[in-house]
């Protein structure tokens, strides 16, 4: 019975019609859950579909059935190449290699692979290795199409083209999967998200990208502790990125942190020093600890990189406010709300309009304070007679016309305590 379903899933498989043949394969499965080549061939009609991360798991699977399945290996390299996973691609093709080393196909995605990496020489070496073995096949057809690819890096025109790689291009890149991920997250659907990126480590654990993507969603629900966690697996795997840095350094912020997060962002900033996020981050660190001054240049420098920026105006004019420069808060203020205001982000642009109503607010009660603080003081030194406060206020303003009533009230009192003391 298995073997019926599996030849059924080849002949759906060869029509293109994968959906039907996942379907034959996954009975053949459910008969026999033992047989490698199974896993192998649901996971190349999963591959043909698009659904590269179930095709990463049915090839681990079969490895895990069988440690000698080099077509599983060669497979899992072409699906982790799709979804931009080289280093895990190069391992996976590396094996496949040692368990066959006249596998042709094998040596030409890992000729691909050195091409990626930059690393010419090694891919040229690779692409020659794969022409012989083809040649040996007498696959003249690959033998010289490895031929024009190492004459391509051996003599590359003055515009370098795109080499077309026999790899079939994804449905979804790797980044933009992982953005709509953390989208989704954006939108409130930070469980869905959490589920997703489980689900991915589950397929392949050596994934440093979604360790990362992690640590960022579960930054936005509150689990800091777990974020930090994903950021070092994603650091201990290499993914040493400016991203891993920069989100590592805001979550030490909240957990209070603060020297552990000056040295994230710093590490940050050598990695991306054109980024104006960081600054941004690293001022609020600066602001955190009380160091106004170097938190106000942090949201500067991140302006001049990016100068529409509204969270950065927000911040700084929230630096300006702890140093009570008030002219230059509320002009930050109205300039990150301008910014909100366009980009139709309205919960950000009320809470800016909120920031600046407090300090209008603020203002004309702090001068009334101020002035029920120098009427209290008159009516001590006249002895609580309001009649002669008002009678001496009412003087001062004919002698003394157009000035405030907080400089009158002073005036009085100064002259007050120097008759006292005469």
């Amino acid at each position: 019975m298995h073997q019926e379903f599996y030849n059924r899933g080849l002949e759906k498989a060869r029509q293109k019609d994968y959906i039907s043949a996942i379907e034959e394969f996954s009975s053949a499965i459910r008969v026999n859950p033992y047989s490698s080549a199974t896993y192998v061939q649901r996971g190349l009609a999963y591959y043909d579909s698009g659904s590269l991360l179930q095709s990463v798991s049915d090839y681990t699977e079969a490895i895990r059935l069988d440690s000698y399945c080099v077509e599983a290996y060669y497979c899992r390299a072409l699906a982790r190449l799709a979804l931009k996973n080289l280093p895990s691609s190069l391992a996976d093709v590396e094996k496949a290699i040692r368990l066959n080393p006249h596998y042709a196909a094998a040596y030409d995605l890992r000729g691909i692979l050195r091409r990626k990496e930059g690393d010419i020489p090694e891919a040229i070496a690779s692409f020659k290795q794969a022409a012989e073995l083809y040649l040996e096949q007498q696959d003249k057809e690959k033998c010289r199409l490895c031929l024009e690819k190492i004459q391509k890096l051996q003599s590359p025109p003055k515009t370098a083209p795109t080499l077309v790689s026999s790899i079939p291009t994804p449905m979804l890149s790797t980044r933009e999967y992982f953005l709509q991920l953390l989208n989704k997250a954006e939108l409130g659907e930070t469980q869905q998200a959490i589920s997703d990126l489980d689900w991915v480590l589950q397929v392949d654990p050596q994934d440093a990208q979604a360790y990362c993507c992690r640590g960022v969603v579960r930054y936005k629900i509150g689990n800091f502790l777990g974020a930090i966690a994903d950021f070092n697996q994603a650091i201990k795997m290499n993914f040493c990125e400016g991203v891993v840095y920069r989100n590592r350094g805001r979550t030490r912020l909240q957990l209070g942190d603060h020297q552990g997060a000056l040295n994230d962002l710093n590490q940050a900033l050598e990695l991306e020093p054109g980024n104006n996020l960081v600054y941004i981050v690293r001022g609020d660190v600066y602001q955190a600890i009380g160091n106004y001054l170097g938190a106000i240049q942090d949201y500067s420098q991140s302006l001049q990189i990016k100068s529409d920026h509204p969270q950065a105006y927000s911040s700084r004019a929230s630096a300006y406010m702890l140093l009570e420069e008030i002219p230059q808060a509320i002009a930050d203020y109205q300039k990150a709300a301008s910014i909100y205001c366009e980009k139709e982000d309205w919960e950000n642009y009320q809470q800016v309009l909120d920031s600046l109503k407090k300090i209008q607010i603020a203002a004309p009660e702090t001068k009334e304070q101020k002035n029920q603080v120098l009427h209290q003081r008159l009516l001590r030194l006249v002895g609580g007679q309001r009649e002669i406060a008002e009678r001496m206020i009412e003087q001062y303003k004919e002698h003394h016309p157009g000035m405030s009533d907080d400089w009158l009230l002073q005036k009085i009192i100064d002259q007050l305590e120097s008759d006292r003391y005469e």
